[in-house]
């Protein structure tokens, strides 16, 4: 899996609430409260797991997710990052 450029990932993620940061995407949810974070959580590793792919996930707060997508064997932002992410989009 190759790496992607930064303009790649720009353009990928310019319509959304995406950010591209360090080396990572990665977006912010504020659920109306702590279980339907939870809950979230529970939905986006469910679909990481099918996915084979595992975003860092930080629940903050009490109703604040982070999810941070990067392939860490590649060191950076892959196909499989974008790919994760629009599922998570759709997940929200």
């Amino acid at each position: 899996m190759a790496l992607l450029e930064n303009d790649v990932i720009e353009t990928a993620i310019a319509d959304g609430e995406w950010r591209n940061e360090d080396g990572a995407i990665v977006r912010d949810f504020s659920l109306p409260n702590f279980e339907s974070a939870i809950q979230f959580v529970h939905t986006v590793a469910g679909v990481a797991e099918v996915a084979n792919h595992h975003p860092d996930i930080l629940v903050h707060q009490w109703n604040q997710v982070r999810i941070t997508c990067s392939t860490h064997s590649e060191g950076g932002v892959t196909d499989a990052d974008l790919a994760l992410a629009k599922q998570i989009d759709e997940l929200a």
